[in-house]
C-alpha cells in the first residue's frame, strides 16, 4: 500500500501492525506529524476495539463470547456488540437471497450462527471510528486483505494506492485501485483454497479464482465479495448498489 507524494510534500506516513483475530492487522496513518498524542492514543483505541471484537465473536477460542453462547455455557453480561452483528446478518442474508449465510459448521465441527464472513470488516468499520475524529489525519486500515481508507476533518482527499493480490500467485500484484474515502474486500481461494461454502448446497464452491469488491461500505464490500463468489450475478441483481464495483480474477 502507498501513498502518492509530491515534491515538497510535508505530510509523512507512520504504521502500525498487530496480531488480531488470527491474523496481522496493519493501520497507515498519513499526517504532518503522525507522532501526535492524539494519533498514538487514537491507533491504541482503535486496536482495543479490534482485540474486544475478537474476544467477543471468535470461533476458535472456545471462551469466546459466541462460542459460550453457541455452547449454552454463558451466564454474564451480552456484549452489545452482538446484537448489533447479528442484525447485519439478518440484512446480508436478505440482500443476497441467501448466498451470503452465518448458518455454518464451526471449527469444533457444531453448526451454529457464525458471523465471520462480516465480523472482520465490521470490527474494523467500529474501530475506525477513533481514527475519522483526528483532524488532518488519513488512514487505511488492511485486516487480511480487507481495507478500509478514511480521513478525519480538514484532510486533503489524497488516495491511498492498493494492490489487488493475484489469487493464482500471492506475490504478484493483478490489480490496483486508488481509495479515498472507501473499501476493498477479497473473497476466493487464493489464500484458503476451497472453504467458501454455497448455503444453496452446504457444499464448498468449486470455482478457483477471486472476487474483489470495492464500495463505501466496507462490510458491504465484505458481504458482496463472498456473495458473489457463490453467485456471481448476485450484485447486479441489485441496481440500487451500483456504488460497488466487482472485479473477478482466474486463478
Amino acid at each position: 500500500m502507498t501513498a502518492p507524494t509530491a515534491p515538497g510534500d510535508t505530510v509523512r506516513t507512520r504504521a502500525w501492525v498487530e496480531h488480531i483475530m488470527g491474523m496481522p492487522i496493519s493501520i497507515h496513518v498519513r499526517a504532518e506529524d503522525p507522532r501526535r498524542p492524539d494519533v498514538e492514543a487514537a491507533v491504541a483505541a482503535t486496536y482495543a476495539d479490534l482485540r474486544r471484537a475478537d474476544a467477543t465473536f471468535s470461533t476458535w477460542d472456545t471462551d469466546s463470547q459466541l462460542m459460550r453462547l453457541r455452547a449454552g455455557t454463558f451466564t454474564g453480561e451480552r456484549d452489545a456488540w452482538l446484537d448489533d452483528v447479528a442484525a447485519w446478518c439478518a440484512a446480508a442474508e436478505r440482500a443476497t437471497g441467501g448466498a451470503f449465510t452465518t448458518d455454518l459448521v464451526g471449527p469444533d465441527g457444531t453448526r451454529g450462527w457464525d458471523p465471520t464472513g462480516l465480523v472482520k470488516g465490521w470490527a474494523v468499520t467500529e474501530a475506525a471510528a477513533h481514527l475519522r475524529r483526528l483532524e488532518g489525519v488519513a488512514f487505511s486500515i488492511n485486516a487480511g486483505g480487507d481495507i478500509l481508507c478514511g480521513r478525519g476533518p480538514q484532510t486533503p482527499a489524497r488516495p491511498w494506492r492498493i494492490g489487488i493480490q493475484h489469487p493464482g500467485n500471492p506475490r504478484a500484484i493483478a490489480a490496483t485501485v486508488e481509495l479515498v474515502d472507501g473499501a476493498v474486500a477479497t473473497s476466493g481461494t487464493g489464500a484458503r483454497g476451497t472453504h467458501i461454502i454455497d448455503p444453496r448446497t452446504h457444499t464448498p464452491v468449486q470455482d478457483t479464482g477471486s472476487v474483489t469488491v470495492t464500495g463505501p461500505d466496507l462490510v458491504w464490500c465484505d458481504i458482496w465479495a463472498t456473495a458473489c463468489f457463490v453467485d456471481p450475478d448476485c450484485l447486479t441483481r441489485h441496481p440500487d448498489r451500483m456504488n460497488y464495483r466487482l472485479a473477478r480474477l482466474p486463478a
